[in-house]
């Protein structure tokens, strides 16, 4: 198993007050991301990032879950989406996905009040769904 390093102190950028910024040309903290538009390839906005789900053992982002759908919050659902399926578009400010709102309409989700991360075969079925090899 190879192990982890951190990267070399140079390749971190710094703030005013030596504190690590929030985002480089190739990373970005999660706290960043929430939030973040994701669009369609017709660059239609489609929903935003909600949260990031995070493999505990390897550190792999899994899923980003979307908000999607509901007005002020009522009737909102959550999509989990590989993140593999996610590529960031600067010059639009967010995330594209090669989706229609008919496929993210019949796509595996969940609401406000349910929890289907305790079902295993949950992540197994998102998978499946958008036809990507299961991450495990």
């Amino acid at each position: 198993m190879q192990q982890k390093t951190n990267p070399p102190a140079a390749d971190i950028p710094m703030g005013a007050e030596g504190v690590p910024v929030d985002e480089t040309e190739r990373l970005i903290a999660s706290d960043k991301v929430e939030g973040t538009p994701v669009y369609n390839l017709q660059g239609e906005s489609i929903g935003s990032i909600y949260n990031l789900m995070i493999d505990k053992r390897s550190g792999q982002v899994c899923y980003a879950v979307m908000s999607f759908g509901g007005f002020l919050g009522i009737g909102e659902r959550y999509h989990p989406l590989p993140w593999k399926m996610l590529r960031y578009e600067p010059r639009q400010g967010g995330y594209v996905v090669d989706l229609t709102r008919e496929q993210l309409e019949g796509a595996p989700s969940y609401g406000r009040d349910e929890a289907p991360w305790g079902d295993p075969e949950y992540g197994r079925s998102v998978y499946g769904y958008y036809r990507i090899p299961f991450y495990i």
